[in-house]
């Protein structure tokens, strides 16, 4: 038997040390997340037999094709990635890594990072539903609109988020400044009676009666307990039966798309494989969007000959390598000249690129 030497048994510690600090090093987590390709959903689609796109109240019309949102997955608020798995992701095609908190506030959990998507979706769902109304030459009337309820507050109960204002007591109101002065003429204890439209009963008329209660910083000023902005009162309305896992601001273009095309004569799609991505104002401004590259790569797999670029995005998208046509847009009425210039070969060339 070789006896071990006082180097040897060094040699071997050492070694033994410098792995489980390799060790430590690799599994230890890092301040960063990973951005990959998520699913495309095609809006024109069905989950289960439930419309992703249901339009109640106006007339609508065939369409063909598909219009694909898309998606990007991304490491949860909640989990860590581990050196392996970011260098990975940082030499993969198509993949991002970012600083943690370029993607998620400092202290944020998983669950506000999930309920911040959500109301962020559904403010995309609403200003889309609107920009594409008013692109098909609809006559919206605009109204101040009940955007949040405080729980336990005066109004918790009697009125409800997306409630269009008319009137607050018998006097018409066109703007959130008139509803939060006429709050504020009355005194606290006070009753203020509301007349207003509610979505979800056919924007039937409704009289509400709110006792007022008084500010936390001053207990002389009244208030009901709501945050006010601006919505519009529309002839009709849109159901979405969108997986509700998906959250984020990024599909309102393709929202404002697909209801626009079902709402208008002919077909905007026309049988092709369109994609896309970008926020929508209710006016139909499209927005910049994070995640382009994985988006362009999750529509190209999923066979799409088309991809609806932001304006804001195209120097995002240099160098992609893609068969598909990027098509710059900065407002929807500008992806709707595009996709009718794209069906006739004789106008090719005036759709803008992303170049």
């Amino acid at each position: 038997m070789v006896p071990v030497t006082r180097q040897t048994w060094t040699a071997i510690t050492s070694a033994a040390m410098f792995l489980v600090l390799v060790a430590t090093v690799a599994f230890a987590p890092i301040p960063f997340v990973t951005w990959t390709p998520g699913s495309t959903v095609d809006v024109f689609g069905a989950d289960d037999g439930t419309d992703r796109l249901a339009i109640e109240g106006v007339e609508t019309y065939p369409t063909t094709g598909e219009l694909r949102m898309t998606t990007v997955s991304r490491t949860r608020a909640d989990a860590w990635l581990g050196l392996p798995e970011a260098m990975l992701a940082f030499w993969l095609p198509s993949r991002d890594v970012l600083p943690r908190e370029y993607v998620y506030p400092p202290g944020q959990t998983a669950e506000q990072a999930e309920q911040q998507a959500q109301l962020q979706m559904d403010t995309s769902k609403e200003d889309a539903t609107v920009a594409a109304f008013l692109a098909a030459g609809m006559d919206l009337q605009r109204l101040p609109r009940v955007r949040s309820v405080t729980v336990a507050g005066p109004a918790d109960g009697r009125l409800q988020p997306g409630d269009l204002i008319e009137s607050v007591d018998n006097q018409p109101v066109s703007s959130a400044e008139q509803v939060i002065e006429l709050v504020q003429s009355r005194a606290v204890g006070d009753t203020v009676l509301f007349e207003v439209r509610r979505p979800s009963q056919n924007n039937g008329l409704i009289e509400v009666p709110v006792p007022t209660g008084a500010a936390n910083d001053d207990p002389r000023r009244p208030v009901v307990g709501v945050s006010v902005d601006i919505g519009y009162l529309r002839p009709g309305r849109v159901n979405f039966g969108i997986d509700p896992r998906i959250g984020g601001p990024s599909a309102g273009l393709i929202f404002s798309l697909g209801i626009y095309d079902r709402i208008t004569p002919g077909e905007l799609i026309d049988r092709r494989i369109v994609a896309g991505t970008g926020t929508i104002s209710d006016g139909g401004q499209v927005g910049p969007i994070g995640g382009i590259q994985e988006k362009i790569a999750g529509a190209e797999e999923a066979g799409a000959t088309v991809f609806l670029v932001p304006a804001a995005n195209c120097a995002d998208v240099a160098g992609v390598e893609t068969d598909m046509e990027l098509v710059r847009v900065g407002s929807l009425l500008d992806a709707i000249r595009a996709l009718e210039a794209l069906k006739d070969p004789n106008r090719i060339s005036e759709v803008p690129r992303c170049e």
